[in-house]
């Protein structure tokens, strides 16, 4: 089974029917197999913020939600975050790519992976960093807190998790 399937498979296993995501090339195999899927309801969004709003109201509409994304927007997500997904107590599950740890080719994406944490930790976000692939056996149990906490959490996979930049 390939690590996009096992992702894939624990969302739908913790009923996850609606799933928004922001193009990145690094999560383009776990994208490619949510829209496969027949019990998740796929939106693709133009912009993070703009996706945590389709999953609120995919909540309010008795749908559990979750948002696949690139840490480098976490900035524009924090006032969404606060206001909508925080205070209204809403579970959302992020599984985001870890951009700009070492060896990273793009030097524009560092700066953000330097704050991607401590904004995360800020808005007292859980934050599980998956470097390796058997982290993702964590994956449901973390799915299984985010609702029963109603609180979002941030699932970091770095480019070692996903296997490298393609030069290893």
């Amino acid at each position: 089974m390939t690590i996009d399937k096992r992702i894939t498979d624990d969302l739908i296993s913790n009923g996850i029917e609606f799933v928004t995501t922001v193009p990145c090339k690094q999560l383009a195999g776990v994208i490619d197999e949510v829209d496969k899927r027949p019990e998740i309801q796929h939106v693709p969004s133009n912009k993070e913020d703009e996706g945590m709003g389709l999953c609120a109201g995919a909540w309010m509409g008795g749908k559990r939600p979750a948002i696949i994304m690139q840490n480098t927007a976490i900035g524009v997500t924090i006032n969404t975050l606060a206001t909508l997904i925080q205070y209204y107590r809403m579970p959302l599950p992020m599984l985001i790519s870890y951009r700009g740890e070492l060896r990273e080719p793009v030097a524009c994406q560092v700066e953000m992976a330097v704050h991607t944490k401590a904004l995360l930790a800020q808005l007292n976000i859980p934050t599980y960093h998956f470097h390796w692939q058997k982290d993702v056996e964590e994956l449901d149990n973390i799915l299984k807190y985010t609702f029963m906490s109603n609180k979002p959490v941030a699932i970091l996979t770095d480019a070692n998790f996903w296997g490298g930049y393609g030069d290893q």
